[in-house]
């Protein structure tokens, strides 16, 4: 699994004319899937971002988690994520997963989350042309893949 988190002070995802999630202050996450994704990644991935230190505390370092701002979460797939651009222009996505392995991970992912958080996520529209709006507050964008653990 491959993340983009991003912290905002607020991010909205529109599908056809009708918002489908929006959030306050808090955490856009774009997500990927591949084949090997498994139940580990999901958890391992979910704890690290729902405890992830990336608030400004009252001296103005990040010393706090999206919890403890009560901030909210903010779900959209993406399997662009997975594009190769080794070779030529045009990316190859060959490592993202198909929708038959990528949705039940999503909704595993989105569960899981809402598990660590303890709130209900806002979401996009899993394979939808989506239109996404944010507002970076920072800018603060972290990446994160499960495959590569740094």
């Amino acid at each position: 699994m491959r993340v983009v988190i991003q912290r905002v002070s607020g991010a909205s995802v529109v599908v056809d004319n009708k918002t489908t999630g929006s959030i306050g202050i808090g955490l856009l996450i774009l997500a990927g899937f591949e084949d090997t994704d498994t139940m580990d990644d999901i958890e391992w991935l979910s704890r690290k971002i729902v405890q992830l230190r990336i608030f400004n505390d009252d001296q103005g370092l990040m010393n706090l988690s999206v919890q403890d701002v009560a901030g909210q979460l903010l779900l959209v797939s993406q399997f662009t994520l997975h594009a190769s651009t080794k070779k030529g222009n045009r990316p190859s996505f060959i490592k993202a997963s198909k929708p038959e392995i990528a949705i039940p991970l999503y909704e595993k992912f989105k569960k899981q989350l809402e598990k660590e958080s303890g709130k209900p996520m806002q979401t996009g529209v899993f394979g939808a042309m989506m239109n996404v709006s944010l507002v970076n507050d920072g800018p603060v964008t972290i990446v994160m893949d499960t495959k590569n653990k740094e």
